[in-house]
């Protein structure tokens, strides 16, 4: 990979992660066409799957986005941007395919919400340990 400040890494990270996000959203257009629903999800499960996989992605992409900047602010170097982001992004990109899948949680789901999960806990962990502990970035 290029050589990049911490800074340049949030941005990276987070331009792939709205690109996932108008992904989402143009397959959720594309849905409602297809099935002719205009306004909410009409009680069709086909329209549903498609609005909650776009649903949650904008749930949590806009706090990872948050975080990976205010990380990149605060000092951490570009390497821990890159591990958070690289993790929540694959998350991001892999949970949508586990709600192709009927009831229950396939593996993609489980993998993608895991995925999701351990970038924001690893990232609220670093935000709160710099003030409290006087932890600063290596």
């Amino acid at each position: 990979m290029l050589e990049m400040t911490a800074l340049h890494a949030a941005g990276f990270w987070s331009g792939l992660l709205i690109l996932v996000l108008i992904v989402l959203s143009v397959r959720v257009v594309m849905t409602r066409r297809r099935q002719r629903i205009i306004l909410g999800d009409g009680g069709d499960e086909v329209m549903i799957v498609a609005a909650r996989r776009f649903g949650n992605a904008a749930e949590y992409t806009p706090v990872a986005i948050a975080a990976l900047v205010l990380l990149a602010l605060l000092g951490w170097q570009a390497w821990i941007i890159h591990l958070i982001g690289a993790a929540f992004f694959v998350g991001r990109v892999v949970h949508p395919l586990g709600l192709a899948f009927g009831k229950g949680p396939p593996p993609a789901r489980v993998i993608g919400m895991t995925l999701t999960w351990l970038p924001l806990v690893a990232a609220a962990a670093l935000l709160i340990a710099c003030p409290l502990v006087g932890m600063a970035p290596a």
